[in-house]
């Protein structure tokens, strides 16, 4: 196994925060749609949750799903996406995706360095 847990675990948050993207996408797309609520990736707690069980398979195989927003406020339309929200959302996801990216990439290359491989 070439990958310790955390690089997995960064693999994994990629994954997520692109699942969560395109939520927010969608969410976004149906701001003016009547009776659409607003959906969510919260691959956070369940990453969390991989990670504290310690086994490297949980984490290598965390799957994350989109779910609705029960929280969310909802208009007389029915509909309960704020668009401005949506955005400032969309926005930290796509900076927490980078730097998960960035994190992931060093690695490997002091991986690569390590090894000797340019």
């Amino acid at each position: 196994m070439l990958f310790d847990t955390t690089q997995l675990a960064l693999e994994r948050a990629i994954g997520g925060a692109a699942q969560r993207q395109q939520a927010l996408a969608a969410n976004l797309a149906n701001a003016n749609t009547p009776g659409y609520q607003r959906v969510d990736v919260d691959f956070h707690s369940t990453l969390r949750s991989a990670m504290a069980s310690g086994e490297r398979a949980t984490v290598e195989h965390t799957t994350f799903a989109a779910q609705r927003d029960g929280a969310a406020v909802t208009r007389a339309d029915g509909n309960s996406v704020d668009a401005e929200s949506e955005s400032a959302k969309m926005a930290a996801n796509a900076l927490e995706q980078q730097a998960a990216v960035q994190v992931a990439a060093t690695r490997i290359a002091i991986l690569k360095s390590a090894m000797g491989v340019s």
